[in-house]
């Protein structure tokens, strides 16, 4: 879990000395499955790196229709936006897992970007990394099939969160599948179609809030 931590953008422009007073600063906080980081709209004044567990990132338009941005784990951070730009949070942030946060407000991270400037290239970097991942979203929504975007998150999710078995990666997402079909930004029924052809073509197999994928070289492929 630390060696997570200490991969995060956040501290890798740092050596050991400065990482270890940085995480001194940082509060640690617990969350249950299930609870609220943070609610679109809040005020956003923290930054938040992932110790344990997975973070789903999701947004909920004015009919009530939800969408996931993205689904995070250990060493990934959000919440790095309010920082640069003070306002309302632009995302719900819930805790998937039992997860534990580190914590780092705007006031204690000024001295950071003042006398470290590797740190706020850091922090840019990951923002950009955001930005073209969300242009990449866009895009496949536009031009790629509900299967193609099914695979290509399947994949995603393996490299994030996959334990390579003699019988293929298995990945526990720990998403229903409501929160799948929210990912991928189609209905559920389309989506666990998707699912049901993939595990037919014995490309995966489906457990609950997991998934083994048995053939990566064809899900990869379908995915493009």
């Amino acid at each position: 879990m630390e060696e997570a931590v200490r991969n995060a953008p956040l501290f890798l422009a740092l050596d050991e000395e400065a990482s270890v007073a940085l995480r001194a600063s940082m509060v640690e906080i617990d969350f249950t499955r299930g609870q609220v980081v943070f609610a679109e709209g809040d005020p956003g004044d923290r930054l938040y790196v992932i110790v344990d567990g997975k973070i789903k990132l999701g947004t909920t338009s004015n009919d009530g229709r939800e969408s996931l941005l993205a689904v995070l784990g250990p060493g990934e951070m959000f919440g790095e936006l309010s920082l640069f730009d003070p306002g309302p949070r632009t995302a719900t942030a819930t805790a998937l897992t039992e997860t534990t946060l580190l914590g780092l407000g705007h006031d204690a991270l000024g001295p950071w970007l003042t006398g470290r400037p590797g740190v706020a290239q850091a922090l840019l970097k990951a923002l950009a990394q955001r930005l073209r991942r969300t242009n990449e979203n866009l895009s496949d929504l536009v031009f790629s099939d509900v299967p193609g975007r099914v695979a290509k998150a399947l994949v995603e999710l393996k490299e994030k969160f996959g334990e390579k078995r003699s019988d293929g990666f298995y990945v526990e997402h720990d998403l229903t599948q409501e929160e799948l079909a929210q990912l991928v930004g189609a209905s559920r029924e389309t989506v666990n179609k998707a699912l049901a052809d993939f595990a037919q073509r014995e490309w995966i197999k489906l457990e609950p809030r997991a998934v083994l994928l048995l053939d990566l070289e064809r899900l990869t492929r379908r995915s493009r």
